[in-house]
């Protein structure tokens, strides 16, 4: 059965511009992993004041967050990316929550 995700987490806005221009270009070897740990349709939406908001299916999110921690593309990736984020403690891929799931339309 396919989980879906939906996180939120918060950019700082100045740096906006710079966050899209890094996911418009996204590490090729970032992409093997996250396919390889099973993240499928994964999707970030920005809002102007730098609210994110993710989106991911996969079998099972823990062990796809796990799957990724495990390599070092992932960590080199949450490094370089860390300086975007606010109100967060640890690393962007440690900060996603899960919101409920309260509707789902098949």
């Amino acid at each position: 059965m396919t989980e879906r995700v939906c996180f939120k987490l918060r950019i700082n806005p100045d740096f906006a511009e710079e966050y899209k221009e890094r996911h418009a270009s996204v590490w090729p070897e970032m992409l093997d992993a996250l396919r390889a740990a099973g993240w499928r349709n994964y999707s970030l939406f920005l809002e102007p004041d730098g609210e994110l908001t993710g989106y991911v299916e996969c079998d099972d999110f823990a062990s796809a967050q796990a799957a990724m921690a495990a390599t070092a593309v992932n960590a080199e990736w949450q490094a370089s990316m860390g300086k975007f984020f606010v109100g967060i403690d640890g690393g962007p891929d440690e900060s996603m929550v899960p919101l409920e799931e309260v509707f789902h339309l098949d």
